[in-house]
């Protein structure tokens, strides 16, 4: 592995990596952990250069074809790979062949001589209809564990981040983290990438009041109606929230000052 000093950095995948829903204050843009891992690695080298490609919706197949090229002809010295969360939780997939897809691109990766940071799949108990597929999750993470020990890859363990088991970490939609969901991810990241940072991820969340039953079954509605049907909906008619959509940070810039 690298000396723990990179001057350059390129984050592949899907809406985890581009950042959904950690919302900027421009519309439909988004920060997420590995813009915020971008800046903590930026406190340690002011001219890191940083570009982010990752698209919502992506399918594995669709970010080893058009991200992972794009990030070896950019030539950086670290790699973010998060990939296949999408694959996954569809129905009839199977994670060996996902896996292998995914062990392709790091060594194509790796064979440039950049460092990659890959991260596990979220424990999805906690969500009413990706809890089925946690066994799915729970076997892809194995080959994740294989392939980095394969290419010598640094791990971001979302698995076992406990923290994320409380909804505060999640948005409504349940699917994509809060903004301080994302803040602790990126740090789980500077954790897992040796970097020194003041804040802890799993720092315990403020004691709040219980919800009644009713709070919650009435939540639960909600999301099933204004979410759920919703992401069924995209998947029966094969449409993605990524089609026609381009990578916000296609090209190695340094991070604009503050």
């Amino acid at each position: 592995m690298g000396s723990g000093r990179w001057d350059s950095f390129v984050a592949l995948g899907d809406s985890f990596t581009e950042g959904l829903a950690d919302a900027t204050a421009e519309a439909d843009v988004y920060r997420g952990w590995a813009d915020r891992l971008a800046t903590h690695i930026a406190e340690h080298d002011p001219d890191l250069r940083y570009a982010n490609l990752a698209v919502r919706g992506k399918l594995i197949r669709q970010i080893v074809t058009d991200q992972v090229p794009h990030a070896i002809a950019l030539k950086p010295s670290l790699v973010a790979l998060t990939a296949g969360g999408n694959d996954i939780i569809r129905p009839g997939s199977d994670p060996d062949l996902v896996a292998a897809l995914f062990d392709d691109a790091v060594g194509r990766i790796r064979a440039t001589g950049a460092d990659v940071l890959i991260g596990t799949g979220f424990d999805t108990a906690r969500t009413p209809v990706l809890k089925h597929v946690r066994g799915k999750v729970g076997t892809y993470n194995s080959h994740l564990r294989s392939i980095a020990d394969k290419h010598d890859c640094y791990v971001m363990d979302l698995w076992s981040m406990q923290v994320l088991q409380d909804p505060r970490a999640w948005c409504e939609d349940r699917l994509h983290l809060s903004a301080d969901g994302h803040r602790r991810v990126a740090l789980r990241a500077c954790e897992s990438l040796g970097l020194p940072t003041a804040e802890d991820w799993n720092e315990p969340w403020p004691v709040q009041d219980e919800r009644s039953w009713q709070e919650q079954a009435s939540e639960d509605i909600k999301w099933a109606r204004e979410y759920l049907a919703p992401w069924i909906g995209r998947r029966l008619r094969g449409v993605s929230s990524g089609d026609g959509r381009t990578a916000k940070r296609p090209c190695l810039e340094k991070l604009p000052t503050t």
